[in-house]
């Protein structure tokens, strides 16, 4: 029977610990207090790498057979209790009850693509006499595991980010160490009750609760950790990457996603679905539409579409089955985005619709006539608010879609298989969707993106190639 220790106790080197040194969890909505976790220090963290190295070993020496079996059980653990793991989500995050849902969902998906592309990785046979002079030689290449791997994840998918490290992490044969947001911890921990439920071995997995100040540099720093994922914010990520000497790393640092919409497209529809992929999670997402380009000869039309959907999206309680949106993770996060539209107002912008906060929640906002060098542009707002421009040409449209130091996502509607290839191949981006908004992911596909929105690919396969090595094998035959 599994411990009932998720927002009470953290996972240390396999082990369920304590500490006098308590972090509150609180609920954005209301700002009470729903749960306390322990507050790790330094010394937590140096036994955590220390007692990852000797997981490293042991979950080398996991059977492919061993991986899938845990992964398995463990997303079973999450289907059984999907109501339970929804509602954590949405008290400690910014998620509705039905966006948690959903995530709960897809985490357990998560696991399960681990525990079948661990069966796929693979090697394969190399002809070493191409070369001339090596006709007696013969050999393969196989994958091996990185060692230890740092996961540190952000508050808005507090489970399924959590998921898309640790399953290809496992899958590979890695030991790991989680650092989840500080503000959503619960649901890492959670995960973590689900893989010792599933007889994932001691001192594979540690999922250490702190504050990043008093455990980060330790861990990112540390010779003994051979890679850092990362999900989180361009400036964090950086930092890290200084700090973190020669290791591995994988970084998916966020986004400012663009959406072309094209005069021949069914306008109510695209705006829709750009309502959808602009106020999910509260805009907290990194896939979320911020800006979007329409064709000049349907900008009015368009626009009447996008501020009525806009205007509809409900907000209320997240535990409410018809609520929408909720609240941003926390005031000062909904003050920072309240102070960008103000500036963007101050510069010549006007509001279509929303533009009010209410403590926590900012109301779902859209913008137009925002000048290009507001922070609002250029920036990732990670908050609910969108703007739209009218463009002259599909050609405007991608090089202004290209003009910030972000390339996670775009999209495009339109019903013209030129315009929609030309996007594809010219948008600075790591993935195009067509008529579709930029907030399309499933967990299966390669996920990452260029400049500023990080390094290396997420998608539970990609990912595995990312958390291993290729070891070569040669033989040379004397009797050949």
């Amino acid at each position: 029977m599994a411990t009932k220790t998720a927002g009470r106790k953290m996972l240390l080197g396999g082990e369920w610990v304590d500490r006098e040194d308590r972090i509150p969890v609180y609920d954005p909505e209301n700002g009470e207090q729903i749960d306390s976790v322990p507050a790790a220090a330094k010394e937590d963290m140096e036994y955590a790498i220390q007692v990852a190295e000797e997981g490293a070993a042991i979950a080398e020496s996991l059977t492919v057979r061993e991986r899938m079996d845990i992964l398995n059980k463990a997303a079973a653990y999450i289907d059984e209790r999907r109501e339970e793991f929804a509602e954590t989500i949405a008290k400690e995050g910014s998620k509705t009850i039905n966006e948690a849902r959903g995530e709960a969902k897809r985490a357990a998906e998560t696991l399960r693509l681990g525990a079948e592309e661990a069966r796929r990785l693979t090697g394969e046979s190399i002809n070493f006499d191409q070369m001339p002079g090596n006709e007696n030689r013969m050999g393969y290449y196989y994958h091996f595991p990185v060692g230890v791997i740092a996961a540190i994840t952000p508050f808005n998918d507090p489970l399924n980010l959590v998921a898309h490290k640790v399953s290809p992490g496992i899958a590979a044969g890695n030991a790991m160490i989680v650092k989840p947001a500080t503000e959503t911890p619960l649901s890492a921990l959670k995960l973590a009750e689900a893989l010792v439920h599933a007889g994932l071995p001691k001192k594979v997995l540690t999922v250490i609760t702190g504050r990043g100040r008093d455990i980060g540099d330790t861990l990112v720093e540390s010779s003994k950790v051979n890679m850092i994922s990362f999900t989180g914010g361009l400036e964090t990520g950086e930092a890290i990457a200084k700090k973190a000497g020669l290791k591995k790393l994988s970084m998916e640092l966020g986004s400012n996603s663009p959406a072309i919409v094209m005069a021949d497209t069914d306008l109510k529809k695209a705006a829709d679905s750009l309502t959808s992929g602009a106020f999910a999670a509260s805009g907290q997402n990194c896939l979320g539409v911020q800006r979007i380009f329409i064709e000049s000869s349907v900008y009015d039309e368009f626009k009447k579409h996008m501020t009525k959907a806009v205007s509809s999206v409900k907000l209320g309680r997240k535990l409410s089955e018809d609520t929408d949106m909720g609240p941003l993770i926390n005031e000062k996060e909904a003050k920072r985005v309240q102070e960008w539209v103000e500036e963007a107002l101050d510069a010549g912008g006007n509001i279509l619709a929303g533009g009010k906060r209410e403590g926590a929640l900012y109301h779902p906002t859209l913008l137009e006539n925002v000048p290009e060098d507001a922070t609002i542009v250029k920036e990732e707002v990670f908050g609910p608010v969108v703007m739209i421009f009218p463009v002259d040409s599909l050609d405007e449209a991608i090089t202004r879609s290209n003009q910030v130091n972000y390339g996670l996502q775009a999209g495009i509607f339109t019903k013209n298989i030129d315009a929609a290839m030309k996007a594809a191949r010219r948008l600075h981006v790591g993935g195009v969707m067509i008529n579709d908004s930029s907030d399309f992911r499933i967990d299966a596909m390669p996920f990452g993106g260029v400049k500023g929105s990080g390094l290396g690919r997420e998608g539970v396969a990609f990912a595995i190639e990312e958390m291993s090595e290729k070891r070569i094998i040669c033989f040379k035959l004397e009797d050949f």
